[in-house]
C-alpha cells in the first residue's frame, strides 16, 4: 500500500529549466562556445557536477577540478539571481491542490531532487510547510538514474520503499524510482516518459486517494 509520495523539483512543482538553461548558456558563451534548448533537454534531473562536465565535454574544454568548482559556483550565483524572483505564481498548475489533498489523506510528503538550492525556491514559492522531508542535492552524492535520492526520502520519512510513489517529469528520474523499487508517476509527454508507471501532462484534477487506486 502506497503511503508516502516523493516528489522531484524542476518540471514536477515548479518549471525553474529555463532559469538553468540561461545560467548554463551564459557560461558556456563565456568559454567560447554556445548550447541549445535541444542539448539543454539532456541536463534535466541530473546534478550541477555532471551538467558542467557534459557542458565541457560539448565544447572540447578541459579544465582542472579547482576550476569546475569555480564555474559551477558561478553559474548557481547566475541561476540564484533569477530563482530570488521566484513567487507562488511559479507554482506548476495543479500542484498547490493535490499537496493540499495528499495531505489531508494523510499521505507523507517528501522532496527527492538534485537541486542544491530545493529549500530556497520551495520557501520562495510558499510550500516549504507540505513537507516532512526534503532530500536535495546537498544530501546526496549520486545523480538520478542512481536511486539515492528517493531511498533516502524513504529513510527520511521512515517508510519502506515500495511505499512510495514518486512524481517526475525526467527519464533518468524515473528509471531512479523504479531502481528504488517504487513506482513512478511522471508529469509531461507521454513520448518522453515511455518508462513511467502511468502518465499526467500536469496535477491538475488529479485525486491522490483515486491514483493511489489505481496502481
Amino acid at each position: 500500500m502506497i503511503n508516502a509520495f516523493l516528489f522531484d523539483l524542476d518540471g514536477v512543482i515548479v518549471d525553474t529549466a529555463v532559469y538553468h538553461f540561461q545560467a548554463w548558456r551564459k557560461l558556456s558563451q563565456t568559454l567560447g562556445f554556445d548550447i541549445d534548448h535541444e542539448f539543454n533537454e539532456t541536463l534535466k534531473g541530473i546534478s550541477r557536477v555532471d551538467s558542467l562536465n557534459r557542458i565541457l565535454e560539448k565544447g572540447g574544454v578541459e579544465l582542472s577540478d579547482e576550476k569546475k568548482n569555480e564555474l559551477a559556483a558561478l553559474k548557481n550565483v547566475w541561476y540564484l539571481e533569477f530563482v530570488n524572483q521566484m513567487t507562488e505564481k511559479d507554482i506548476l498548475p495543479g500542484v498547490l491542490d493535490f499537496l493540499e489533498n495528499t495531505r489531508n489523506a494523510g499521505i507523507k510528503i517528501a522532496l527527492g531532487s538534485a537541486s542544491k538550492n530545493a529549500g530556497i525556491i520551495l520557501e520562495k514559492i510558499n510550500l516549504m510547510h507540505f513537507f516532512d522531508a526534503i532530500v536535495d542535492g546537498n544530501k546526496v552524492s549520486k545523480s538520478k538514474p542512481h536511486p539515492e535520492v528517493f531511498l533516502n526520502g524513504a529513510t527520511a520519512l521512515n517508510v519502506e520503499p515500495e511505499t512510495c510513489l514518486v512524481f517526475e517529469d525526467a527519464f533518468a528520474g524515473i528509471e531512479a524510482a523504479h531502481a528504488a523499487n517504487m513506482k513512478a508517476v511522471g508529469i509531461g509527454k507521454s513520448d518522453a516518459l515511455p518508462n513511467a508507471d502511468i502518465i499526467f501532462e500536469n496535477l491538475v484534477g488529479i485525486d491522490p486517494k483515486e491514483l493511489i487506486a489505481k496502481l
